[in-house]
């Protein structure tokens, strides 16, 4: 690889706060916020508003979509009377 061309990749931390979960991998990302980490060491943090600990696909509590009152207010205005 060419020097100075490519961003530094280097361990980070990612935290989803909204559910109490952070994880250690490594990542070009930056930030000016750092957080110590259970080794002891110093790591930037970058929070993110969802991840697999938040997610619905992934948690399996999906949300409950009214698809019937969806489909009569379609053909309220849609369809043939």
């Amino acid at each position: 690889m060419k020097k100075n061309l490519h961003p530094a990749y280097r361990p980070v931390v990612f935290r989803d706060a909204s559910a109490g979960y952070a994880f250690l991998t490594r990542s070009t990302a930056t930030s000016g916020r750092t957080v110590e980490w259970t080794d002891g060491n110093v790591y930037p943090v970058v929070d993110v508003d969802v991840s697999s600990a938040s997610h619905p696909f992934y948690t399996g509590r999906n949300r409950v979509l009214d698809s019937a009152g969806r489909v009569e207010r379609f053909n309220q205005r849609y369809g043939k009377h």
